[in-house]
């Protein structure tokens, strides 16, 4: 179990899927630069926060709630979480996460979603065996089963993430396609700083050369 100051922020997860050099630049580092895409992203997110609380026969809707998980050491927001009255009269939580772009060919919104879920379990003590992405771009929702290989996948994940921002230490920059788009490529410098040696080898050149 970990305490409240040494709980991780759940978006590191997304973070780290997507890139490791870039989770430790944010995370480690502190470096943050805004694009058009998380500018939209975030605006996208500001707006489903600000909505006030529903409630209908069958299912209530809150909207921004704060999860945690002492024992993964997660802390977030959801975006919604819809409460589905079942037919024992229980609520079962439905966690629902808004994305600006489209599915993604990897697991890491899904990862994310499922930490939500796995938050939700603990703090309220239900079982919650799905929940949904709704995609900007395609303007529609996929759902998300959170069966035993992705809750494991998101368990292992937290622990990586743990694992690298304990490290203190960025990755060495890779250059891929993705990085075209990533608000941190100008400070990355991915192209150039993956040929760029460590500083050790570079003064063990020098010394040899003495």
């Amino acid at each position: 179990m970990y305490l409240e100051d040494d709980l991780l922020p759940i978006s590191a997860l997304q973070h780290l899927l997507f890139c490791e050099r870039q989770c430790a630049l944010i995370h480690i580092e502190q470096v943050w630069v805004e694009n058009i895409f998380t500018a939209q992203g975030r605006v996208m997110h500001e707006c489903v926060h600000s909505e006030a609380a529903e409630s209908r026969r069958d299912t209530r809707v809150e909207f921004g709630m704060p999860v945690r998980s002492l024992r993964l050491g997660l802390i977030g927001k959801t975006d919604v979480v819809e409460f589905h009255l079942m037919p024992d009269k229980s609520w079962r939580p439905f966690p629902v996460e808004y994305k600006r772009g489209k599915k993604k060919p990897d697991n890491r919104d899904n990862v994310q979603l499922c930490a939500q879920a796995l938050c939700l379990e603990e703090t309220l003590g239900a079982s919650i065996p799905s929940g949904a992405i709704f995609y900007g771009k395609e303007r529609r929702r996929t759902d998300v089963a959170f069966d035993a290989a992705l809750r494991e996948e998101t368990e292992r994940t937290a622990r990586r993430l743990r694992d690298l921002i304990q490290s203190g230490q960025t990755p060495k920059a890779v250059y891929k396609p993705e990085c075209d788009s990533c608000s941190l490529i100008n400070y990355c410098l991915p192209k150039t700083m993956q040929n760029a040696k460590p500083v050790r080898q570079y003064f063990d050149e020098m010394i040899q050369r003495l």
